[in-house]
């Protein structure tokens, strides 16, 4: 548990990502896929579900013994929490109600994030469009991990450490690469769910807050569904910065584990990603990809070559516009 990774630097490349590239060869080869861009008319309809799901287990955890809150936390709150963070992720891409209406994608992803507890749909949105935009662009996509990150969680142990507090990191990694000016969405987003949690708090009492904030904190760390985290663009084979995951954990993830499909066509939500992959088959097949994000987590930890630093960086060039 005590051996340190070799590396000691990201993967610094001076190539441009290749989706947008491969974007434009699939487009010119396939242009029916145009017709799989556009909002899921499905989207809205199964976030409400989620959301008043969630809203029911807070009223019956209420009354629960500690043992079995905990339990639920871990077992269904958490799993459901994550579900709902990557619902934020297909939202900010318009795919609720389409770029006509992005204020209505801004206000529904606000509701969907109610039951995670913590504020974080507005701010979530304008570092996302930077990360598609800008991939592995230093100083720029926050998705890539500080240089402390790399250099401290260099053994196994520290990895497994890592990897349960990656939602602290997720929240501070932005105020230091790449911080932004507060914006009044973010104001709002936090107004509303400050409000909704002091509520819920009134209504339902301790164990039901601890009930959502432990089970969005345990559900985006150690956990089967946070393997994505890894998968998406930590490069386990040099060459690689983005692979997919084609597994059942999809089912409860918007189809996130399409991801190479997801940054060539952010357009295309989930619920098309896999035709996708059908129609341009040749160019996903021979991809390297996984089957289990677990596997994804117990590599990462177990495999010394492996580590914060395993991810391509690239210095960007020309102006950059962020959100």
């Amino acid at each position: 548990m005590g051996n340190r990774v070799a590396r000691e630097d990201f993967e610094w490349v001076y190539t441009d990502q290749p989706h947008a590239d491969r974007r434009k060869e699939i487009l010119a080869k396939y242009p029916e896929i145009k017709t799989l861009m556009g909002p899921d008319p499905r989207l809205k309809w199964i976030v409400c579900m989620m959301v008043v799901i969630q809203f029911l287990a807070f009223f019956l955890v209420k009354d629960l013994d500690w043992k079995w809150v905990l339990f639920w936390t871990y077992a269904f709150g958490s799993c459901i929490n994550h579900s709902m963070t990557l619902a934020i992720h297909e939202i900010s891409h318009n795919t609720a109600f389409g770029n006509n209406r992005a204020m209505w994608n801004r206000w529904f992803a606000m509701f969907a994030n109610l039951p995670i507890g913590l504020p974080y749909s507005a701010s979530f949105k304008r570092y996302h469009l930077d990360h598609h935009r800008y991939l592995g662009g230093d100083g720029v996509d926050v998705d890539i991990p500080t240089d402390f990150e790399g250099w401290f969680f260099c053994t196994r142990f520290r990895k497994f450490v890592w990897i349960i507090l990656q939602p602290l990191f997720y929240a501070i990694r932005p105020l230091y690469i790449n911080p932004k000016p507060i914006t009044r969405l973010e104001l709002a987003n936090l107004a509303v769910q400050m409000t909704f949690n002091v509520v819920l708090y009134w209504l339902c009492g301790a164990k039901t807050m601890v009930y959502m904030l432990a089970g969005s904190l345990l559900g985006m760390g150690l956990h089967p569904i946070s393997g994505h985290f890894i998968a998406e663009h930590y490069m386990f084979l040099k060459g690689h910065e983005t692979y997919s995951y084609y597994g059942s954990l999809n089912l409860l993830t918007f189809n996130v584990g399409y991801h190479n499909e997801h940054h060539d066509f952010p357009s295309i939500p989930g619920c098309r990603l896999p035709l996708v992959k059908k129609i341009a088959s040749e160019y996903y097949d021979d991809l390297p990809h996984y089957t289990s994000w677990v596997k994804v987590l117990y590599d990462f930890i177990m495999d010394d070559q492996l580590s914060p630093y395993s991810r391509v960086k690239r210095r960007l060039k020309g102006e950059v516009k962020l959100e």
